[in-house]
């Protein structure tokens, strides 16, 4: 893959391949969703197929959740089992990251994500994901953290435990092998 946010023709190729591909074994994601108009979306947006692209390399397996006909936009979430295992043992964000005075880890969720070109998936989004299937089961996710909550140095995460979502805390510098992000983009 090049620098320049940019597939190759084959790249592109084979994104498109492994979406359709996920798509279409998980129908119950997206019921009213024709992947035609879907991969008309795409085609148009190679920035969009970039973003998905690095969704799938980090191990996310991205598939589409929803339709926003207000802003006529697909909506996509990782859906990977467990939080995806290219995006984990980060801290929340940069203040979080640069407050560390030793053991760093590599990045924090927020960069990572932008750098990605995708969101953060927030609290609502998460137990929306959560009403699609069983999602970290074994790990956890963070989540946006609001104002508030961050400006005291905390951030929140969430997993799925007990056939429940559980909605935590932790300080924003914390990381754990088990905890990572998902994100959300809209084409």
């Amino acid at each position: 893959m090049n620098n320049k946010k940019q597939l190759t023709a084959d790249e592109t190729k084979q994104i498109l391949s492994t979406l359709k591909t996920r798509f279409e074994k998980s129908l119950n994601r997206h019921k009213e969703i024709a992947w035609q108009k879907v991969h008309e979306k795409l085609q148009v947006s190679p920035e969009k197929l970039w973003s998905l692209n690095e969704m799938e390399e980090s191990g996310g397996e991205p598939d589409v959740v929803t339709f926003d006909k207000h802003t006529d936009t697909y909506i996509f979430f990782d859906c990977s089992a467990e939080s995806p295992k290219g995006r984990r043992s980060l801290c929340y964000d940069r203040d979080a990251l640069e407050s560390r005075k030793e053991h760093k880890p590599k990045n924090n969720a927020l960069d990572a994500a932008a750098a990605m070109g995708i969101e953060i998936l927030t609290e609502e989004d998460y137990r929306f994901l959560q009403t699609l299937g069983n999602f970290d089961l074994k790990t956890s996710s963070w989540v946006a953290t609001p104002e508030k909550i961050r400006k005291l140095g905390g951030a929140i995460f969430c997993d799925r435990r007990y056939d429940t979502v559980f909605t935590y805390h932790n300080g924003a510098e914390s990381y754990y092998a088990a905890r990572g992000f998902r994100g959300k983009l809209k084409v």
